[in-house]
């Protein structure tokens, strides 16, 4: 998504005040979540995606880091026990990583630096680690390496002493609004990195726009996860028909995943009346169908695995292209785009693997780790959630989890949420979580520039 709308803020959110039941105990129900069916647009804007088992609970800020939006007092939607505090501020805060020291790192792709949060007994002090640097964005460790993806590369640097030894490129000219073939038309530069256990570096690539086909044609190949294999090499594409992968991780297995922004304003695909509409309504741009369409994606990638984008969308509908109709958000089949793949031509949609989890359309998922929380979430993947815009109610900020389970993942439940008021106004907007090594979760904000401390009970 642009950068203006990776910068939107807003105010206030309350929560309510009787809490409800504990946490779920078993697998979520997917009648509980945001995937599981149309909100349409009318009615008060969400707080959370499913919030069912998380109660109101007072965000602790403490003194020297109550400005706005902690200027007044603020509620989130946590585990019952469970605290959320202010952490730290860090304006523009995007993607994090912990360092083997327990330092936590944390990208700020506007000011062009990596900034090194210590923790200590009266909070923690920040520092400039790496600066320079063209849009850094994710961060990655491996042993006491540190990858970092900017804008235009990735590159790897020996950490020691809290201190960064010289840089080795990993990977070079990748696409951004400096291109001379998109002259400053990119939407989605943004880069994020994984290492496998192979030692594969896995970067991801955005699309050019919204709707731009020529990026599966490009060199390098945009809407795609590049891979470089051990030792090095050249990038080459390891996953296509990623629109924004910016999500990117390495699952339990060794697996690699992507959390996938897809796309706006998504033509209706079917050749049928659409509610009350007299004749076909394909082609037509439904604002009540876009509400949910398509579907964002968590999808596991192997070589070769194309993701769709953009002539083919994942369709969660129980009953395809009826009004309100049930969603089910696993294993979702696709269908053809009716902008770019009106006859099935430019790819066959009924070829690609259905997508393993999904989340509400519009949900913008950014950031993807893996983690093992306390009882009942266990082992799975936390999700960063920006929030929407292409929606008449808007999807809610939050940080999400997906239990993992036989080598997938299991729906999605809120673990944060609360930074949305009825009216959709928002106070801040999570960008990632990772799970610290005292077992608390830090989640960073760049709408309200902060990283919040999420903590278990005792923790």
């Amino acid at each position: 998504m642009a950068a203006a709308a990776l910068l939107a803020l807003a105010a206030a959110c309350g929560g309510a005040a009787d809490p409800p039941p504990g946490p779920p105990t078993g697998p979520p129900d997917p009648a509980r979540t945001a995937s599981a069916g149309p909100t349409g647009g009318e009615g008060p804007a969400p707080s959370g995606a499913a919030t069912e088992g998380l109660v109101p609970t007072p965000v602790t800020v403490p003194a020297g880091m109550t400005a706005e939006p902690f200027d007044v007092a603020r509620q989130a939607l946590v585990p019952r026990g469970w605290s959320i505090a202010v952490w730290a501020r860090v304006p523009g805060a995007r993607l994090e990583a912990f360092a083997p020291d327990g330092a936590l790192l944390v990208s700020r792709p506007g000011s062009g630096e990596v900034v090194r949060l210590v923790p200590g007994p009266s909070g923690p002090t920040s520092t400039t680690l790496v600066s320079g640097l063209t849009q850094p964005h994710g961060l990655t460790f491996v042993g006491s390496t540190l990858y970092v993806a900017e804008s235009n590369a990735v590159r790897s640097y020996p950490y020691s002493g809290g201190t960064l030894g010289d840089p080795t490129t990993i990977v070079e000219d990748l696409p951004d609004a400096r291109s001379p073939d998109l002259r400053g038309a990119y939407a989605h530069a943004l880069k994020s990195v994984a290492v496998g256990p192979d030692g594969s570096v896995y970067v991801s690539v955005g699309s050019t726009g919204n709707v731009s086909p020529q990026d599966r044609e490009s060199t390098p190949q945009r809407a795609s996860i590049l891979r470089v294999p051990p030792g090095g090499g050249p990038a080459e594409p390891y996953a296509r028909g990623v629109r924004n992968g910016t999500g990117l991780a390495i699952a339990p297995d060794g697996a690699v995943w992507t959390a996938v922004n897809n796309r706006d304003n998504i033509p209706f695909p079917y050749d049928r009346p659409y509610g009350d509409d007299d004749g076909s309504a394909r082609g037509r741009v439904i604002p009540d169908y876009v509400d949910d369409h398509p579907p964002e994606e968590l999808a596991r990638l192997y070589p070769g695995r194309d993701v769709g984008w953009p002539y083919c969308n994942p369709d969660p509908d129980v009953n395809p292209g009826v009004p309100n109709s049930a969603i089910d958000p696993s294993d979702v089949p696709f269908v053809a785009d009716a902008e770019t793949n009106a006859d099935g031509r430019a790819l066959d949609c009924r070829s690609l693997t259905p997508i393993e989890q999904t989340m509400g359309a519009h949900s913008a998922p950014l950031g993807l780790a893996f983690g093992t929380l306390p009882a009942p979430y266990g082992q799975g993947a936390l999700v960063g959630v920006h929030g929407s815009w292409n929606r008449q109610t808007p999807r809610a900020p939050e940080v999400s989890f997906y239990s993992w389970r036989g080598g997938t993942l299991d729906g999605q439940r809120t673990l944060v949420g609360g930074f949305q008021g009825p009216d959709g106004s928002r106070w801040g907007r999570p960008v990632a979580a990772v799970q610290g090594p005292d077992g608390a979760v830090y989640v960073s904000d760049d709408g309200a520039d902060a990283v919040y401390r999420l903590a278990p009970p005792g923790r």
